[in-house]
């Protein structure tokens, strides 16, 4: 089982930067493939990015590619997520998770239960 705890979010500008990250334990982080979801108010949780165990190159939702960067510190069981030129649409609760490709698609993997309380970013325009 992964726990996770996330932290970093905050209120910036428009063009602003800030950078999350995600603190794991439980199982193997360093065997884990892990991603960044997005919640925004009235809306579904969403893909924002991903990354494999082995520090593969990172996957993005279109919306956010070129913007953000994900990485990863298996050493400290942490995930990052670089946030640069944030945009008002990017405000949202963001969240981190165990992650799996399911036909296609990068999704939150089936025995994840935990989802942390997430961090919000607010994005003034």
């Amino acid at each position: 089982q992964v726990l996770v705890t996330e932290s970093g979010g905050g209120l910036v500008q428009a063009g602003g930067s800030l950078r999350l990250s995600c603190a794991a334990s439980g199982r193997t982080f360093s065997r884990i493939d892990m991603g960044w979801f997005r919640q925004a108010p009235g809306k579904e949780r969403t893909f924002v990015a991903a990354i494999r165990w082995n520090f593969d190159n990172g996957y993005y939702a279109d919306s956010v590619k070129g913007r953000f960067t994900i990485s990863r510190d298996n050493a400290n069981n942490t995930v990052y997520l670089q946030m640069n030129s944030l945009k008002h649409e990017d405000t949202a609760i963001y969240y981190c998770a165990p992650v799996n490709v399911y036909s296609g698609t990068w999704r939150p993997d089936r025995g994840f239960r935990s989802w942390g309380q997430g961090t919000q970013v607010t994005v003034s325009s």
